[in-house]
């Protein structure tokens, strides 16, 4: 096991795996964080599709509020990372290919 990787987490990870729709997800996840928490991980997932769709930083930065710091930390673990990010990503474009839009229609 990763020195990540707690009973606490796999149990974090076991209940969100086991949420089936969007408004649970998103009731789990403002219960469990706080709104700073959530508008963080927001951002960092906004700069994950920019790095991935080849922006530079500096876009990046004014068009999300992330720190170059931020984005280059970000970068670097979508590139030498656990591949998390980038199967979220292929996931999110294989739902779309299958004509499966965002949820509640909203656009990444």
């Amino acid at each position: 096991m990763d020195d990540w990787r707690s009973p606490d987490v796999d149990e974090l990870i076991a209940a969100l795996l086991r949420l089936e729709t969007e408004d649970e997800a998103a009731a789990f996840l403002r219960d469990l964080c706080t709104l700073g928490e959530l508008r963080d991980l927001g951002q960092r997932w906004a700069v994950v599709r920019r790095l991935s769709a080849g922006e530079h930083y500096a876009a990046i930065s004014r068009e999300t509020g992330a720190s170059t710091a931020t984005i280059t930390r970000i970068a670097s673990w979508l590139k030498h990372g656990e591949g998390g990010y980038l199967r979220a990503l292929e996931q999110l474009e294989g739902a779309r290919e299958s004509g499966i839009p965002y949820p509640t229609g909203r656009e990444a």
